[in-house]
C-alpha cells in the first residue's frame, strides 16, 4: 500500500501529458475508458507536441524514467522520428538545479569557500543530466576542470522508485510463470546496485581511473583525468574534455572525421572492454560520448560519464564468445549446446529442436547492412523462443544487453551501412585464440610462475612428509612398502637437486651470455 501515492503520480503526470491518447487511441471500441481518462485530466492542454509532452513527463516522474527515455533515444528504429528527437534531449538537456545550490554543495563538500578551491567558477551548467550537473571551473595552477555536482535529494526519490520496481517485480512473479523465469527482483537488484553505484562520485572517479588505464594503449579513446584532492562522494572533478559531440555528424564530417572508421572503431572499442578487460563503459549514449578533434588526438572516442560501469568474470567472458563466435559462423547446434551446457535451459532440452529455433531467429539477419538489421525485432523473437524453452535470464547480463542496445543506436546514427556481425567476428577469433591457443597456456603459465617458484623446491620435503607419517601409522606388510618407497623418494630428491642446479646454472649462462654478448661486440 506504500506505493499507491507513487503510482497515482505516475498515473496523473501521464495523464496530464496526454500520454493516454497514445494507448487509448488504439482502442477506438473502448469509450468508457477514453471518458474516464478525460474526467481525470480535466482541464488540461495538448498545444505541445507528442514528443515534447513524453518528454516532459519523463522529467517530472525523475532520474529512472529519465534514464528510460534515453535508452529509448537510442532505437530510431523502433520510435518516430519526432519522439526520438525529443527523448534525445533527456541525453544532456535536463532542466538544471540552481546553481546557488551546486555552489553549495561544493563548498559544504570540500570543507572551504568555493574561490579557495578554484581561481574561477562559471555559474551556468554547460550541461545536465537526470543525476548531476557539470559546471566548467580553472585551478589555481592554470588547469581547466570540469565540476560535476550530485543533484540535491537523488537518493530518497531513487529509493522510492525502486521500493516500487521490487513490488512490481515481487507481483509479477507470483502471478507469472514467465515472470519468476525473467527473475525480475534479481534484476531490479542489478539495476539497484548499479543506480546506488552512480550517486558516489569518488566510485565514478575510480571507474574513469580504471577505463583510462585499461584504454592507454588501444590508442581509440580518451579518459579524463581525475583530480582525487578536489573529489568526494558529492562533487567530482576531472579534467575538462574538449571535442564535438559524436551526434553532430555533419561537424564531425566537416572536420575530416573518418565516420565510417569511427563505427567501426566504436565497435572494437565495446568488444574490447567486453571481451579483454571485463569493464566496460555501461552508459553509452551520445550524451556521454565526444569525439576529439585535437591534432594529436584526431578521430579518438572521448569517454564522459563513468557512473556506470559493467563487470564480466571470465566464465562469463568465456561463454559469450564463444556464443557471439558461434553465431557469426552460423553454427546454430554449438549455440544450442552452449545454452545446456550453462545451464540457462533445462538439461533435458532436445538440442536439435533448440538449434532450429535459434536458427528461425538469427538466420534472414546476416549479409545485411546495420540499416536493414533491427536488433530490438532480434531480442523480442529470441525472447519468444525463451520463453519456449524455459531460458533463465541472466541478470549479471541485463547492463551488458542494455550496452549493446546503445552500441547499435550509435552504429546506425554514425554509418548506416555498417556490418556489426563483419566487424566484431576477426576481434572475436582473435580473443579466443588467445583464451584457448598456445598463447594463453604460455601466459597463464607466466603468471602462475611465481607460485611454481615457490612450490616446486618443497614438493620433496612434502612428500617424503606424507610418507614418514604413512609409515608410522601403517601395518607391517604396509611399512616395509613405505619404507621402500622413502628410499626411492631419497634417491629422486638427489636427483632432482641435480636438476635443480643444473636449471639454475643454465638460466645463469643465458643471463650472462645476454649481458656479455653485447658489450663484446
Amino acid at each position: 500500500m506504500k506505493h499507491w501515492p507513487r503510482l497515482a503520480l505516475i498515473a496523473w503526470v501521464m495523464l496530464r501529458h496526454g500520454m493516454d491518447q497514445l494507448v487509448l487511441n488504439q482502442l477506438r471500441h473502448h469509450r468508457g475508458l477514453r471518458l474516464l481518462a478525460r474526467l481525470l485530466a480535466l482541464g488540461r492542454t495538448h498545444d505541445a507536441p507528442r514528443g515534447v509532452r513524453l518528454r516532459l513527463a519523463l522529467e517530472r516522474l525523475g532520474p529512472i524514467f529519465v534514464k528510460f527515455g534515453q535508452v529509448l533515444s537510442t532505437r530510431r528504429d523502433l520510435l518516430p522520428p519526432d519522439i526520438a528527437d525529443e527523448l534525445a534531449k533527456l541525453q544532456d538537456q535536463v532542466p538544471p538545479f540552481p546553481s546557488e545550490q551546486a555552489r553549495a554543495i561544493v563548498e559544504r563538500s570540500l570543507g572551504r569557500p568555493i574561490e579557495e578551491a578554484f581561481a574561477s567558477f562559471d555559474t551556468d551548467p554547460v550541461a545536465s543530466a537526470s543525476i548531476a550537473q557539470v559546471h566548467f571551473a580553472t585551478l589555481h595552477d592554470g588547469r581547466e576542470v570540469a565540476v560535476k555536482v550530485l543533484r540535491p535529494g537523488m537518493v530518497d526519490v531513487i529509493d522510492a522508485d525502486l521500493g516500487l520496481l521490487r513490488a512490481a517485480a515481487a507481483w509479477l512473479e507470483r502471478v507469472s510463470a514467465d515472470g519468476r523465469r525473467l527473475r525480475p527482483r534479481e534484476v531490479v537488484a542489478e539495476f539497484d546496485k548499479y543506480l546506488h553505484d552512480e550517486l558516489d562520485m569518488v566510485r565514478e572517479a575510480a571507474n574513469a581511473t580504471q577505463l583510462r588505464r585499461n584504454m592507454a594503449g588501444l590508442d581509440l579513446l580518451i579518459a579524463p583525468e581525475m583530480h582525487w584532492d578536489l573529489s568526494t562522494a558529492d562533487v567530482l572533478v576531472m579534467e575538462r574534455m574538449k571535442g564535438l559531440p559524436i551526434s553532430q555528424v555533419d561537424r564531425l564530417r566537416e572536420a575530416g572525421v573518418d565516420i565510417p572508421k569511427l563505427a567501426r572503431d566504436g565497435v572494437t572499442i565495446f568488444f574490447t572492454q567486453v571481451f579483454r578487460d571485463g569493464f566496460f563503459h555501461a552508459d553509452m549514449h551520445p550524451g556521454n560520448i565526444m569525439v576529439s578533434v585535437a591534432p594529436e588526438t584526431f578521430g579518438r572516442y572521448i569517454a564522459l560519464d563513468f557512473g556506470i560501469v559493467g563487470t564480466l568474470d571470465e566464465r562469463d567472458k568465456a561463454y559469450l564468445a564463444q556464443n557471439f563466435l558461434a553465431f557469426f559462423r552460423r553454427d546454430y547446434r554449438r549455440v544450442a549446446e552452449l545454452h545446456i551446457e550453462s545451464g540457462w535451459v533445462p538439461a533435458s532440452t532436445r538440442v536439435d529442436e533448440l538449434e532450429g529455433a535459434v536458427r528461425a531467429v538469427c538466420e534472414p539477419h546476416f549479409d545485411r547492412p546495420l540499416k536493414d538489421i533491427s536488433l530490438g525485432q532480434v531480442l523480442l523473437r529470441l525472447f519468444q523462443t525463451s520463453r519456449r524453452f524455459n531460458v533463465e535470464i541472466q541478470p549479471q547480463l541485463v547492463l551488458l544487453q542494455k550496452t549493446l542496445l546503445n552500441v547499435e543506436g550509435l552504429g546506425r546514427q554514425l554509418d548506416p551501412e555498417l556490418d556489426l556481425w563483419a566487424t566484431a567476428k576477426p576481434f572475436l577469433e582473435r580473443w579466443m585464440n588467445e583464451q584457448i591457443g598456445w598463447r594463453a597456456l604460455l601466459d597463464s603459465l607466466k603468471d602462475e610462475a611465481p607460485q611454481y617458484a615457490k612450490l616446486l623446491p618443497q614438493l620433496p620435503r612434502l612428500l617424503h612428509d606424507a610418507l614418514q607419517a604413512q609409515a608410522r601409522t601403517a601395518d607391517g606388510p604396509s611399512r616395509e612398502l613405505v619404507a621402500a618407497l622413502l628410499i626411492e623418494q631419497r634417491r629422486t630428491n638427489r636427483l632432482l637437486q641435480g636438476l635443480v642446479w643444473a636449471v639454475a646454472g643454465f638460466v645463469v649462462g643465458a643471463l650472462a651470455a645476454n649481458l656479455l654478448l653485447p658489450w663484446i661486440h
